[in-house]
């Protein structure tokens, strides 16, 4: 059986030059805090007309370089990211951090591919981008077409977080932590210590329904200690920029209800097929319910039933 990395070395992918109105055009981008930018993505799925352009994504300035903190869903979207960085500073580009291995969130990297950039994800990510990459091209192809699909490269990390790790962008420290399974098994947060941001990727969801891809119980674990992070406000993998901790407590009372139903459902000998009934009374509350709430409770009757 080939090895991990060079399934994942065969995947990745040259990309063509880009238009140069894809390089000229400036993602949008809000400043939320000194030096901290973010680009909030639709709350929908990708798409041809969103460029993919559904999650999160940031960057941080310090004194002497620049932190980028997930690139987007596709190379198009990668660049204008770039170009809004650019917009603002010409400072290098020191740091790439993905925060787990979905392609809205790391599908951009490659328009950050250049001598003097590393890459940083959780430890278990190339492994994840080795069993996944392919799948994860194929769906975009489908979705996207061959157009954008031929720009896009698989950018594996360069550097791995196991535990924690500061970043010192000159001025200002970034914490990083790698977690346990939880949305995936390979999430990574950051937290800009000066101006007490947090950019959790997908542990943290509001308005967009959660979409569980790791471990219910792992997840429900985790939010306390996330919880007890010093942050002021948080960059969600989807949703609005809101204040910290509050921000977690609808995710919270949705990952509990999928979990005691499941529960229910389990304790009561009904059938796996059953599980789409889980977390009904939630439906009112969260955008694209029925687009993930069927296999959230799937994936959680999957690891309940063993308990």
């Amino acid at each position: 059986m080939a090895r991990p990395a060079l399934i994942l070395a065969a995947l990745v992918m040259l990309a063509p030059a880009s238009s140069s109105l894809a390089q000229q055009r400036e993602l949008p981008v809000d400043s939320i805090a000194d030096g901290v930018f973010v680009h909030t993505g639709q709350t929908a799925q990708m798409t041809r007309e969103n460029n993919g352009a559904i999650a999160n994504v940031g960057f941080v300035i310090g004194e002497d370089a620049v932190a980028v903190i997930d690139t987007g869903g596709s190379l198009r979207e990668g660049q204008q990211l770039l170009a809004a960085i650019r917009a603002r500073t010409n400072k290098p580009v020191r740091y790439v951090i993905n925060t787990h291995g979905h392609p809205d969130h790391f599908f951009g990297n490659g328009a950050f591919v250049q001598d003097g950039t590393s890459f940083l994800g959780h430890a278990n990510l190339p492994r994840a981008l080795a069993a996944r990459g392919q799948f994860y091209l194929d769906a975009f192809r489908r979705t996207m077409g061959d157009q954008l699909i031929d720009e896009i490269r698989i950018v594996p990390p360069t550097r791995l977080v196991s535990g924690t790790l500061n970043l010192d962008l000159g001025g200002r420290s970034l914490a990083l932590r790698a977690w346990p399974a939880a949305h995936s098994d390979c999430d990574l947060t950051v937290l800009d210590e000066k101006t007490g941001t947090l950019f959790a990727g997908d542990l943290v969801f509001l308005t967009h329904t959660p979409v569980l891809d790791g471990s219910i119980r792992g997840w429900l674990g985790v939010i306390g200690e996330l919880a007890a992070l010093p942050a002021q406000r948080v960059v969600p993998g989807h949703g609005p920029v809101s204040e910290w901790p509050a921000a977690l407590a609808d995710e919270r009372r949705y990952l509990e209800t999928l979990a005691s139903d499941v529960r229910r459902l389990v304790a009561r000998g009904e059938p796996i097929a059953a599980a789409a009934t889980a977390a009904g009374s939630e439906r009112s509350r969260w955008e694209l319910y029925d687009d993930f709430n069927a296999r959230n409770a799937t994936a959680a009757f999957s690891e309940i039933e063993w308990e």
